[in-house]
């Protein structure tokens, strides 16, 4: 592959993943398609914005002439597509911007995509679309069992309602017209860039500034996490390795409670616990998310190399060093 349209590569995991392809394949030219909504941001490429391989375009998935216009020009014989609204907060009081990003932009995309790859079936016989998705379609787990590839979608948000929806587009692309179309799911992602609405990043920022740290209910819901690098590393892998109209699911084998990652994150900033503030639960709040990631695994060898514990004090070691970063988008939020 040589040249990789990554959508939404201004975001937080397409950032990383911008960065971790310019470092491991020097052959390879990335375009960084993305619309710079709110959580958008130049400044995650800066350091690689001179790069010659490296080239960044503002627009918007939905815009089909755009598209069209990419593709002939570039010549692309990848797709990472990262770009959607990812924030259950935000879906709950504004889901219409879900749809047409997440379902109707994906739709335009895959469009766009299987168009330009047909009539250049000769030369684009290993062309491949990655579509990032999430395992939050699965729905909520109890105290026992795992995500697999095969759980039925059951997704409980609007936000993994569209993810759902979008995943069900290429899929059908994959059958219908055997586009070379890959999904992958994962779990809670962390790490570097990340806007500070989530979790850790909002939890690291707030107790910083000395804030009170809100929790859901009771804080006991439980995620799968994930580093973002590691992340970056499985979705090089599926890119190059996996096989077209296959589901992998992404894990990191971290399965922690939030108030104990709350906790954990004073504790490493010498911060007291009495600034934690348990707030009225989210609508429709999954309890318990848990990936299988054997599959990945066993077929393409990868794993994660970064346990939590190593990788949350990176991540606090990231964000204390670049708080110019942070300050400036909460001086805009």
């Amino acid at each position: 592959m040589k040249t990789i349209l990554v959508t939404g590569g201004a975001g937080f995991i397409g950032s990383n993943f911008v960065h971790h392809v310019l470092e491991n394949h020097r052959e390879v030219t990335v375009v960084n398609l993305d619309a710079l909504t709110y959580a958008g941001n130049c400044d995650n490429c800066k350091s690689i914005e001179n790069d010659p391989r490296y080239e960044f375009v503002k627009g918007d998935i939905r815009d089909a002439h755009l598209l069209s216009s990419l593709f002939k020009d570039y010549r692309f014989d990848a797709v990472a597509h990262f770009a959607a609204e990812s924030h259950v907060d935000r879906s709950i009081t504004a889901p219409d911007h879900f749809v047409e990003t997440n379902v109707v932009g994906t739709h335009v995309l895959l469009r766009a995509a299987s168009d330009a790859w047909e009539k250049r079936k000769d030369e684009t016989r290993e062309a491949r679309f990655l579509h990032i998705s999430t395992d939050e379609v699965y729905g909520s787990l109890g105290p026992e069992g795992l995500f697999t590839e095969e759980t039925p979608l059951a997704p409980n948000s609007p936000y993994s309602a569209s993810k759902a929806g979008s995943d069900l587009l290429v899929r059908s692309y994959c059958k219908t017209f055997g586009f070379p179309g890959i999904i992958t799911r994962c779990s809670n992602n962390y790490g570097p860039y990340q806007f500070p609405e989530k979790l850790i990043p909002l939890i690291l920022t707030n107790a910083l500034a000395d804030k009170p740290l809100p929790v859901y209910g009771d804080g006991l819901n439980v995620r799968d996490w994930l580093y973002v690098r590691d992340h970056c590393a499985a979705l090089d892998a599926v890119l190059h390795k996996g096989k077209c109209g296959q589901v992998y699911n992404i894990g990191g084998n971290n399965e922690r409670r939030n108030i104990d990652i709350v906790r954990l994150i004073l504790a490493e900033l010498g911060k007291p616990e009495k600034l934690i503030s348990f707030v009225k639960d989210r609508p429709g709040h999954d309890r318990r998310y848990a990936i299988d990631a054997s599959k990945i695994r066993r077929e393409l060898g990868w794993k994660p190399s970064v346990s939590f514990e190593e990788g949350i004090k990176k991540t606090i070691a990231w964000y204390l060093a670049n708080r110019p970063w942070w300050e400036k988008l909460l001086k805009k939020s």
